[in-house]
């Protein structure tokens, strides 16, 4: 066999992660600045809550082909625009970085009961130079009826990204 034929992976879940960062809400109310990095930012702290309803509801892990799609499209990204293989690489490289950071502290109790850390959204969006403090305990609330919705939904159905969250 020439061509190794892998499973396809799907977009549905980082286009519906992509169009929730989008949310007019967070440019308008929240005064974040639309860049990429917000945006990515944005989708780890939405992707860091999904993960943590699969490790703590439904008990199981998070399906491997949708995981790495997501990054996939992520490094796509960063290549349309114009990044060369050593910038893609660095920023991959500190994406994951700060993902991985995201997803370890976006709770700030380690059991069932999901409480939001302010702390760490602070940290990264001061980083972008967003001064968060006048809207930090609202974008808080945000992220946690956003937890409480996506708890109610089945595992599967949040894998091919049927997540209608509107707020």
């Amino acid at each position: 066999m020439i061509f190794n034929s892998k499973k396809k992976h799907t977009n549905s879940l980082y286009n519906t992660l992509l169009q929730i960062s989008r949310n007019i809400l967070f440019y308008e109310k929240f005064k974040f600045k639309d860049t990429f990095d917000t945006r990515l930012l944005l989708i780890f702290f939405h992707f860091s809550i999904i993960l943590n309803i699969f490790k703590y509801k439904h008990k199981k892990t998070f399906d491997q082909d949708t995981y790495d799609s997501i990054f996939n499209n992520i490094e796509y990204d960063l290549r349309e625009q114009g990044m060369g293989d050593v910038n893609v690489n660095k920023k991959m490289k500190m994406f994951n970085r700060y993902f991985y950071d995201i997803l370890l502290k976006i709770n700030h109790k380690n059991n069932e009961n999901f409480e939001f850390n302010n702390e760490i959204l602070n940290k990264y969006f001061k980083s972008l130079n967003l001064n968060l403090n006048e809207n930090l305990e609202e974008i808080g609330v945000y992220f946690n009826t956003f937890h409480k919705f996506c708890f109610d939904l089945d595992p599967e159905s949040i894998i091919r990204g049927d997540i209608n969250y509107n707020n």
